[in-house]
């Protein structure tokens, strides 16, 4: 059975997210166009569907990193914010950003919160499943050289 583990996450990324358009539940708040993703970057992301690739990814890091918190998620999506002439320090990404895809996610039924932290739920993984399955497939016969084994 192909799990997120056997894919490159970038594609499976891309894929879930494109998964991810046609739930009702996600979309992105009306904030979104205006937003940093944290405090440690100079502009808002230029990528029209930026908020399906960010809670594809957050989804994807449930999975591999259940159970997680939103401080944890806050550290992962950090980054260095430039002070000028001052040395760089690590700044931690939006919560907000973050708090409400988890929020998105879990009205979707694809997380849920438990005492240790947000864990996938059966549907969330079998969706996750589901898309590395499809991208490994298309992986497999794109490379002809791996199709005779």
């Amino acid at each position: 059975m192909t799990t997120v583990y056997d894919v490159p996450p970038d594609v499976l990324i891309q894929r879930v997210a494109e998964v991810l358009k046609e739930i009702k539940e996600i979309k992105p708040p009306e904030w979104a166009k205006f937003v940093k993703t944290g405090v440690h970057k100079e502009r808002s992301p230029e990528q029209d569907d930026w908020w399906y690739l960010r809670t594809a990814a957050i989804l994807r890091k449930v999975y591999v990193n259940q159970p997680v918190g939103l401080e944890r998620l806050r550290t992962a999506y950090g980054g260095r914010k430039r002070r000028g002439a001052k040395p760089p320090k690590f700044r931690k990404g939006s919560g907000s950003v973050i708090r409400k895809a988890l929020q998105q996610l879990e009205s979707a039924g694809l997380i849920k919160k438990t005492e240790d932290g947000r864990v996938i739920t059966p549907e969330g993984m079998a969706l996750l499943d589901r898309v590395a399955a499809e991208v490994k497939r298309e992986l497999v016969e794109s490379i002809p050289a791996l199709t005779k084994y």
